[in-house]
């Protein structure tokens, strides 16, 4: 009895790893598209609003889901913390801590980094054509997200199960 609920708790934990990892390769691309949707508000809100930077980060934080909202908003508290780090520095701060709670990776990590490095010292134009060229960076890394998510997805729901399957298979 003692061997079939542990069993039954090694298959259960081996399927809920491989279908928690196969989660984050679906929602990295959907993670990518509200990025990219907030880049595309940011850029409306300092191109054609005349919003300053900081107040349009807000406004975009508003008006966008989960993380990309989480990132703005850390970026906007960091800005209104008390003025001792630079536009710059309160970017890649924010990054860096909100992050790890997404699903994305190292490469829109760092096309938002660059980004964070011209935000704020130029013009209004040169500032949206920064913003178009990071959206076009990560729709190129959504297509390649959309790619592996539709490659790996399956393959992880099925390994994680398999996987378990022969643990237990070896313990019995």
């Amino acid at each position: 009895m003692v061997e079939l609920i542990g069993a039954t708790l090694v298959l259960f934990a081996g399927t809920m790893i491989g279908w928690q990892q196969a989660a984050r390769y679906a929602a990295r691309p959907k993670q990518i598209r509200q990025l990219i949707h907030a880049l595309q508000r940011l850029e409306t809100e300092i191109g054609y609003g005349f919003t300053p930077l900081p107040e349009a980060i807000a406004r975009c934080a508003a008006h966008v889901p989960e993380p990309a909202a989480s990132i703005l908003r850390a970026v906007n508290g960091r800005l209104a913390g008390g003025g001792e780090l630079t536009f710059r520095e309160s970017w890649e701060a924010a990054m860096t801590e909100a992050w790890p709670n997404t699903a994305m990776r190292q490469t829109e990590q760092a096309a938002l980094v660059r980004l964070g490095h011209n935000l704020g010292i130029s013009d209004r134009e040169d500032q949206m054509k920064h913003l178009k060229l990071a959206v076009q960076q990560l729709q190129f890394e959504e297509d390649a997200a959309r790619l592996d998510s539709a490659r790996y997805v399956k393959m992880w729901r099925s390994l994680g199960v398999l996987t378990a399957a022969l643990i237990v298979i070896l313990i019995l």
